[in-house]
């Protein structure tokens, strides 16, 4: 009924995440089905973003 402190006590039981059997990390949702880190159970393709790794900085040469 209530929705604020005594629900949060209740969140540590059952498991949200396992092992994905594709990319081996503790990211595949038993619920949902599917890998968060890598797409497994719902594309054949790895999921994979261009904005997920920093692009290198280049500076200016001080001359």
């Amino acid at each position: 009924m209530v929705k604020g402190t005594p629900s949060m006590g209740k969140r540590g039981r059952g498991k949200t995440h396992v092992r994905c059997r594709r990319c081996g990390r503790h990211s595949f949702n038993v619920k949902k089905g599917y890998c968060a880190a890598c797409g497994f159970g719902r594309s054949r393709r790895i999921r994979r973003y261009s904005w997920q790794n920093k692009k290198p900085v280049t500076r200016a040469r001080l001359v």
